[in-house]
């Protein structure tokens, strides 16, 4: 059987943590920020941590072993 090949999509948006998680980026943070409260903009800046149900889903796109 051939290896799995990581998806180039998945693998610029997600990373996983030293500890296991899985971490990506905030949604709504990129554009029409004008508006936005300077609270709500700042935690834009931290990862977020991807929810249980998608997971698997994005652990299969990675190529990494789940947990």
């Amino acid at each position: 059987m051939p290896k799995m090949k990581t998806h180039s999509g998945a693998k610029k948006r997600f990373r996983k943590t030293g500890t296991g998680k899985l971490v990506g980026r905030h949604a709504f943070s990129t554009h029409i920020l004008e508006k936005k409260p300077p609270k709500r903009k700042r935690r834009f800046a931290r990862d977020v941590r991807i929810s249980r149900q998608d997971r698997r889903r994005v652990t299969r796109l990675l190529g990494t072993k789940a947990r």
